[in-house]
């Protein structure tokens, strides 16, 4: 019988396909090559004769990689806020960690990482990469209707369960959005005509940290700090907090703040930024669109 085995450049054309499918598993980039370069290892070693969708069954190989370090994990190092404003990281380059996570959706990355193992893997290979149930039932060791299932909590953790709030969440999102653009660009004049002219910032004491919450009071002094705050931002994107819409930074797509806002016609009123791990276990986190299939 001939052995036929993974030619190097044909790796190489899936690798990036195989580096997201890793990234939304484990949340971080530099564990994501790990997985991919452990996939190629696994793959180049192996006989592909009886292979008849390579990209298909290399993408099976990354999700069961995934999965088992996903499974061995027992903590992750937590970083310093301060980390993120110097553009340090947990390995791997900061500024292409935030690019792909912001590409990904910071939100549905937060969300990711509150699933179980085999739950994140059924959503991520489903829903996100089209590879079929009864592909990823052996990965689970489930059946395929049970897979079915696996994938469906998921989906419904993404979606939320918080009722739409009453008002005008359209209008909202603009202006969250737009608070956002402005606080990444670095443009003051922008960030400063989104503020009412009296409106309070509130931070707990774990933002900073300090002995003590902080109350920020006025647009200028608000938007200057919302400056000072540049690095964060660029791990930061929108999400619904409990209905609402808002942000949250996420860098590894380990939820570490979330910022909620008021917001009236006359702009943002009140801007509280929690970093409390309890009262951040307790926000529901979902996805601002609909990007997941009803299957």
């Amino acid at each position: 019988m001939t052995t036929l085995t993974l030619p190097p450049e044909r790796f190489e054309a899936d690798r990036p396909r195989l580096r997201a499918v890793a990234h939304r598993m484990l949340g971080s980039l530099a564990e994501a090559d790990d997985a991919v370069q452990e996939t190629w290892l696994r793959a180049s070693g192996a006989d592909i004769a009886e292979v008849r969708n390579v990209t298909a069954w290399l993408t099976t190989v990354v999700g069961r990689v995934s999965l088992n370090m996903l499974r061995s994990r027992r903590t992750r190092r937590e970083e310093p806020l301060d980390a993120y404003d110097a553009g340090a990281g947990a390995g791997g380059d900061p500024a292409e960690e935030a690019l792909l996570a912001d590409s990904v959706g910071v939100a549905l990355l937060v969300v990711l990482d509150t699933l179980g193992p085999d739950e994140r893997l059924a959503f991520v290979l489903h829903d996100l990469f089209a590879v079929p149930f009864d592909a990823i039932a052996p990965l689970v060791e489930r059946t395929p209707a049970a897979t079915r299932q696996l994938a469906g909590r998921a989906r419904r953790r993404v979606r939320g369960t918080a009722p739409a709030p009453p008002g005008d969440t359209a209008r909202q999102r603009q202006v969250v959005d737009a608070f956002l653009a402005a606080t990444r660009g670095g443009d003051f004049d922008a960030l400063l005509a989104l503020l009412h002219p009296d409106v309070v910032l509130t931070a707990d004491r774990f933002v900073v940290p300090t002995p003590h919450p902080i109350e920020v009071n006025g647009a200028r002094p608000v938007a200057e700090g919302a400056m000072a705050a540049t690095a964060r931002a660029a791990f930061t994107g929108p999400a619904l907090l409990d209905g609402h819409p808002g942000l949250v930074m996420a860098p590894h797509g380990r939820l570490r703040l979330a910022l909620l806002f008021t917001i009236t016609t006359d702009g943002i009123t009140h801007i509280e930024i929690i970093a409390d791990h309890d009262r951040l276990t307790g926000l529901e986190v979902t996805v601002l669109d609909g990007a997941v299939s009803d299957e």
